[in-house]
């Protein structure tokens, strides 16, 4: 009996991304808009956050397709702030409580970076030092540089779908 063996001799592409980190302290509807006007591009708000730990910490994003250039803008906050309330007892006559704000980053290798705006392209068109040449000029943002996604340890929290 003939064995047949098939050889799949195609390399799967991976997806071309763009990772740019933004420093500024303006809100992140204040920023989508700042980069609109300034990219020509369309960021709206998501109806749902990103969620990370059950529930515990969400992200905001803002997100645009561009189904001409078939890429995807995702612009997502890189900082949670969560608010907790602990009762402490110092076995006096009142309970007291304590207001803790516990921090949480996307990315945690980047502890200094406010925002991502992650650029998906499907055909590598990447025109990426015009893009942050465009950012650094908003008044707002105090710098704009590029990440390579590669050297990331928490990649796979910027998988969005």
């Amino acid at each position: 009996m003939a064995v047949h063996k098939l050889i799949m001799d195609v390399a799967f592409d991976e997806e071309v991304c763009t990772l740019i980190a933004i420093h500024c302290t303006i809100e992140d509807y204040r920023l989508a808009y700042l980069i609109n006007k300034h990219l020509g591009i369309g960021l709206t708000r998501k109806a749902s956050d990103l969620d990370y730990s059950e529930g515990k910490t969400s992200y905001s994003i803002f997100e645009w397709e561009d189904v001409a250039q078939l890429t995807t803008w995702s612009l997502v906050s890189n900082i949670c702030k969560t608010d907790s309330i602990q009762h402490v007892n110092y076995k006096s006559l009142f309970d007291s409580q304590e207001k803790i704000t516990q921090t949480t980053y996307l990315i945690p290798e980047h502890k200094a970076v406010n925002y991502f705006l992650k650029i998906d392209n499907e055909r590598n068109l990447s025109k990426e030092t015009h893009i942050l040449n465009r950012i650094n000029k908003i008044a707002q943002v105090a710098t704009a540089f590029s990440i390579d996604i590669d050297q990331l340890k928490s990649k796979d929290n910027l998988i969005f779908s």
